[in-house]
Protein backbone atom coordinates (compact mmCIF):
# COMPACT_ATOMS: atom_id res chain seq x y z
CA UNK A 1 0.00 0.00 0.00
CA UNK A 2 2.84 2.41 0.83
CA UNK A 3 4.39 1.78 -2.57
CA UNK A 4 1.10 2.36 -4.39
CA UNK A 5 0.51 5.61 -2.49
CA UNK A 6 4.02 6.86 -3.27
CA UNK A 7 3.43 6.02 -6.91
CA UNK A 8 0.11 7.89 -6.97
CA UNK A 9 1.80 10.92 -5.42
CA UNK A 10 4.40 10.79 -8.20
CA UNK A 11 1.69 10.57 -10.86
CA UNK A 12 -0.22 13.46 -9.27
CA UNK A 13 2.87 15.69 -9.34
CA UNK A 14 2.79 15.80 -13.17
CA UNK A 15 -0.22 17.67 -14.52
CA UNK A 16 0.47 16.39 -18.05
CA UNK A 17 1.40 12.88 -16.99
CA UNK A 18 4.75 11.09 -16.93
CA UNK A 19 6.21 7.82 -18.28
CA UNK A 20 6.54 4.77 -16.06
CA UNK A 21 10.36 4.95 -15.96
CA UNK A 22 10.27 8.49 -14.58
CA UNK A 23 7.59 7.58 -12.07
CA UNK A 24 9.65 4.60 -10.91
CA UNK A 25 12.65 6.87 -10.23
CA UNK A 26 10.58 9.46 -8.37
CA UNK A 27 8.74 6.86 -6.28
CA UNK A 28 12.00 4.98 -5.65
CA UNK A 29 10.55 1.72 -6.95
CA UNK A 30 11.86 -1.02 -9.24
CA UNK A 31 10.54 -0.60 -12.77
CA UNK A 32 8.83 -4.03 -12.72
CA UNK A 33 7.03 -3.14 -9.48
CA UNK A 34 6.01 0.21 -10.95
CA UNK A 35 4.46 -1.42 -14.01
CA UNK A 36 2.62 -3.95 -11.84
CA UNK A 37 1.22 -1.25 -9.56
CA UNK A 38 0.26 0.99 -12.47
CA UNK A 39 -1.66 -1.85 -14.12
CA UNK A 40 -3.47 -2.57 -10.85
CA UNK A 41 -4.30 1.12 -10.32
CA UNK A 42 -5.54 1.38 -13.90
CA UNK A 43 -7.74 -1.68 -13.45
CA UNK A 44 -9.35 -0.08 -10.38
CA UNK A 45 -9.76 3.31 -12.08
CA UNK A 46 -7.13 5.19 -10.08
CA UNK A 47 -4.67 5.65 -12.95
CA UNK A 48 -4.96 5.99 -16.72
CA UNK A 49 -2.38 5.33 -19.44
CA UNK A 50 -2.53 7.91 -22.23
CA UNK A 51 -1.90 7.00 -25.90
CA UNK A 52 1.62 8.45 -25.69
CA UNK A 53 2.46 6.11 -22.80
CA UNK A 54 2.27 8.77 -20.09
CA UNK A 55 0.37 8.02 -16.91
CA UNK A 56 -2.19 10.32 -15.22
CA UNK A 57 -4.60 9.93 -12.32
CA UNK A 58 -7.84 8.07 -13.05
CA UNK A 59 -11.42 9.21 -12.69
CA UNK A 60 -11.96 7.46 -9.37
CA UNK A 61 -9.43 9.77 -7.73
CA UNK A 62 -11.69 12.73 -8.48
CA UNK A 63 -14.58 10.86 -6.91
CA UNK A 64 -12.51 10.24 -3.79
CA UNK A 65 -11.48 13.88 -3.70
CA UNK A 66 -15.10 15.00 -3.75
CA UNK A 67 -16.00 12.64 -0.93
CA UNK A 68 -12.94 13.74 1.00
CA UNK A 69 -14.02 17.38 0.82
CA UNK A 70 -17.45 16.40 2.12
CA UNK A 71 -15.90 14.46 4.99
CA UNK A 72 -13.61 17.37 5.84
CA UNK A 73 -16.61 19.68 5.91
CA UNK A 74 -18.53 17.31 8.19
CA UNK A 75 -15.54 17.06 10.52
CA UNK A 76 -15.59 20.85 10.90
CA UNK A 77 -19.37 21.11 11.29
CA UNK A 78 -19.95 18.24 13.69
CA UNK A 79 -18.51 19.93 16.83
CA UNK A 80 -20.93 22.85 16.45
CA UNK A 81 -23.90 20.50 16.08
CA UNK A 82 -22.82 18.35 19.01
CA UNK A 83 -22.38 21.41 21.23
CA UNK A 84 -25.86 22.67 20.38
CA UNK A 85 -27.34 19.21 20.97
CA UNK A 86 -25.78 19.12 24.43
CA UNK A 87 -26.84 22.69 25.28
CA UNK A 88 -30.49 22.21 24.32
CA UNK A 89 -30.88 18.49 24.90
CA UNK A 90 -32.28 18.08 21.40
CA UNK A 91 -31.04 16.51 18.19
CA UNK A 92 -29.37 19.09 15.92
CA UNK A 93 -29.53 19.08 12.11
CA UNK A 94 -27.81 20.99 9.34
CA UNK A 95 -29.15 21.15 5.80
CA UNK A 96 -28.09 23.01 2.67
CA UNK A 97 -29.60 24.22 -0.57
CA UNK A 98 -27.64 22.20 -3.15
CA UNK A 99 -28.45 21.88 -6.86
CA UNK A 100 -31.93 23.37 -6.36
CA UNK A 101 -32.72 20.84 -3.64
CA UNK A 102 -32.81 21.11 0.15
CA UNK A 103 -30.59 18.33 1.44
CA UNK A 104 -29.88 17.09 4.94
CA UNK A 105 -26.10 17.21 5.47
CA UNK A 106 -25.51 16.07 9.04
CA UNK A 107 -27.24 15.17 12.32
CA UNK A 108 -25.97 15.18 15.90
CA UNK A 109 -28.22 13.04 18.06
CA UNK A 110 -27.89 10.68 21.00
CA UNK A 111 -29.79 8.49 23.48
CA UNK A 112 -31.15 11.57 25.30
CA UNK A 113 -31.67 13.53 22.09
CA UNK A 114 -33.03 11.09 19.50
CA UNK A 115 -33.45 12.15 15.88
CA UNK A 116 -36.82 12.28 14.20
CA UNK A 117 -37.69 9.20 12.16
CA UNK A 118 -36.84 10.30 8.61
CA UNK A 119 -39.58 8.27 6.99
CA UNK A 120 -39.89 10.79 4.15
CA UNK A 121 -36.77 12.39 2.66
CA UNK A 122 -36.20 16.06 3.40
CA UNK A 123 -36.00 16.73 -0.34
CA UNK A 124 -39.69 15.81 -0.63
CA UNK A 125 -40.90 17.38 2.61
CA UNK A 126 -39.50 20.91 2.75
CA UNK A 127 -43.01 22.32 3.22
CA UNK A 128 -43.45 20.24 6.37
CA UNK A 129 -40.07 20.65 8.10
CA UNK A 130 -38.70 23.61 9.99
CA UNK A 131 -35.43 23.25 8.10
CA UNK A 132 -37.10 23.19 4.69
CA UNK A 133 -39.37 26.12 5.49
CA UNK A 134 -36.39 28.05 6.83
CA UNK A 135 -34.54 27.67 3.53
CA UNK A 136 -37.66 28.51 1.52
CA UNK A 137 -38.24 31.63 3.63
CA UNK A 138 -34.91 32.98 2.37
CA UNK A 139 -36.05 32.71 -1.28
CA UNK A 140 -37.92 35.44 -3.10
CA UNK A 141 -41.50 34.67 -4.20
CA UNK A 142 -40.44 33.55 -7.67
CA UNK A 143 -37.91 31.03 -6.39
CA UNK A 144 -40.39 29.74 -3.82
CA UNK A 145 -43.07 29.21 -6.45
CA UNK A 146 -40.59 27.47 -8.72
CA UNK A 147 -39.48 25.14 -5.93
CA UNK A 148 -43.03 24.36 -4.84
CA UNK A 149 -44.10 23.71 -8.42
CA UNK A 150 -41.57 20.86 -8.49
CA UNK A 151 -42.40 19.53 -5.02
CA UNK A 152 -46.06 18.74 -4.26
CA UNK A 153 -47.32 19.70 -0.81
CA UNK A 154 -47.82 16.14 0.38
CA UNK A 155 -50.11 15.62 3.38
CA UNK A 156 -47.83 13.93 5.94
CA UNK A 157 -49.82 14.52 9.15
CA UNK A 158 -53.10 16.25 10.04
CA UNK A 159 -51.02 19.36 10.79
CA UNK A 160 -49.15 19.58 7.47
CA UNK A 161 -49.75 22.78 5.50
CA UNK A 162 -50.90 21.66 2.07
CA UNK A 163 -52.40 24.93 0.79
CA UNK A 164 -49.81 26.85 -1.30
CA UNK A 165 -51.26 30.25 -0.40
CA UNK A 166 -51.16 29.57 3.32
CA UNK A 167 -47.61 28.23 3.11
CA UNK A 168 -46.42 31.23 1.08
CA UNK A 169 -47.97 33.63 3.61
CA UNK A 170 -46.32 31.84 6.53
CA UNK A 171 -42.94 31.99 4.81
CA UNK A 172 -43.30 35.69 3.97
CA UNK A 173 -44.15 36.57 7.57
CA UNK A 174 -41.22 34.64 9.01
CA UNK A 175 -39.12 36.37 11.66
CA UNK A 176 -36.14 34.09 11.10
CA UNK A 177 -37.17 31.26 13.44
CA UNK A 178 -39.24 28.66 11.59
CA UNK A 179 -41.26 26.00 13.40
CA UNK A 180 -42.66 22.59 12.56
CA UNK A 181 -45.50 21.74 14.95
CA UNK A 182 -45.95 18.03 14.22
CA UNK A 183 -46.23 18.82 10.51
CA UNK A 184 -43.61 16.28 9.42
CA UNK A 185 -44.15 13.61 12.08
CA UNK A 186 -46.63 13.27 14.92
CA UNK A 187 -45.01 13.60 18.31
CA UNK A 188 -42.13 15.72 17.04
CA UNK A 189 -41.64 19.47 16.79
CA UNK A 190 -38.74 21.32 15.20
CA UNK A 191 -37.28 24.80 15.08
CA UNK A 192 -34.80 26.18 12.54
CA UNK A 193 -32.75 29.30 11.88
CA UNK A 194 -31.08 30.28 8.60
CA UNK A 195 -27.43 29.81 7.70
CA UNK A 196 -26.19 32.26 5.08
CA UNK A 197 -22.88 32.99 3.41
CA UNK A 198 -20.81 36.13 3.90
CA UNK A 199 -22.99 38.05 1.43
CA UNK A 200 -26.23 37.08 3.12
CA UNK A 201 -27.22 34.63 0.38
CA UNK A 202 -28.97 31.43 1.35
CA UNK A 203 -26.77 28.45 2.20
CA UNK A 204 -28.98 26.33 4.42
CA UNK A 205 -30.55 26.01 7.84
CA UNK A 206 -29.75 24.80 11.34
CA UNK A 207 -32.56 22.94 13.12
CA UNK A 208 -33.30 21.03 16.31
CA UNK A 209 -36.08 18.52 16.97
CA UNK A 210 -37.85 17.77 20.24
CA UNK A 211 -41.16 16.77 21.77
CA UNK A 212 -43.87 19.29 20.90
CA UNK A 213 -44.21 20.35 24.53
CA UNK A 214 -40.56 21.39 24.57
CA UNK A 215 -40.86 23.78 21.61
CA UNK A 216 -41.48 26.89 23.76
CA UNK A 217 -38.19 26.24 25.55
CA UNK A 218 -36.43 25.84 22.21
CA UNK A 219 -37.97 29.09 20.95
CA UNK A 220 -36.52 30.89 23.97
CA UNK A 221 -33.10 29.46 23.03
CA UNK A 222 -33.21 31.01 19.55
CA UNK A 223 -30.18 33.17 20.34
CA UNK A 224 -28.11 30.04 21.01
CA UNK A 225 -29.23 28.55 17.71
CA UNK A 226 -28.33 31.75 15.86
CA UNK A 227 -24.88 31.80 17.48
CA UNK A 228 -24.30 28.23 16.28
CA UNK A 229 -25.56 29.18 12.81
CA UNK A 230 -22.98 31.98 12.69
CA UNK A 231 -20.28 29.51 13.69
CA UNK A 232 -21.35 27.19 10.88
CA UNK A 233 -21.42 30.13 8.46
CA UNK A 234 -17.79 30.96 9.29
CA UNK A 235 -16.84 27.30 8.82
CA UNK A 236 -18.50 27.20 5.40
CA UNK A 237 -16.80 30.45 4.37
CA UNK A 238 -13.37 29.13 5.32
CA UNK A 239 -14.05 25.76 3.65
CA UNK A 240 -15.28 27.19 0.33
Amino acid sequence: MQRALRLMEAVASHSSGAPAKQLAREARLPLATTYHLLRTLAHEGYATRLPDGFWVLGERVESLHGRSRTQQLLARLRPALVALRDELGAAAYFGMHVDDEIRLIDIADGPRAPRVDLWVGFEDAAHATAMGKCVLSQFDDERRRDYLSRHPLVDLTPHTITEPGRLMRSLSSSTGLLLDREEYALGTGCAAVPVTDATGSVRGALAVSCRPGKLPKIERAASQMRATAERIQRTLTLHS
